[in-house]
């Protein structure tokens, strides 16, 4: 399993991830903009570094411009962080996790049907 991540590292993944897997560090720059939070240049050059470094992306350059790629899929990336979670909280029993959901009622009775509609369609 890969290194773990930060939250503001993890906030620049789901940048990059909802731009297709690419973005231009400029493009991440505004939609960081965006949040409402101030974000300084070195602190996301940083991150990026950071990043690259544990294996989440990979830099590459378009002229003069850096260009960030994934590597990691937000999917690869929720299933290993769901399996760690459960690995660790709950013994992993994702049974265990479920019921803790269903006992602070988290998961709803939508939701649930939901769930088993999957479990026997296979589809979500």
């Amino acid at each position: 399993m890969q290194q773990q991540i930060s939250d503001s590292e993890l906030e620049l993944m789901k940048i990059i991830w909802s731009s297709g897997g690419t973005a231009l560090y400029a493009r991440i720059m505004e939609e960081l903009a965006g949040t409402g939070r101030a974000w300084q240049k070195n602190t996301v050059i940083t991150l990026l570094s950071r990043l690259v470094d544990k294996g989440y992306l990979k830099v590459g350059k378009i002229g003069r411009r850096n260009e960030y790629t994934a590597v990691v899929s937000q999917a690869d990336y929720q299933a290993a962080q769901t399996q760690s979670l459960v690995n660790r909280l709950y013994q992993g029993s994702a049974r265990d996790l479920v019921a803790a959901l269903i006992q602070r009622e988290a998961l709803s009775a939508k939701d649930y049907e939901e769930l088993r509609q999957f479990w026997e369609d296979g589809e979500p």
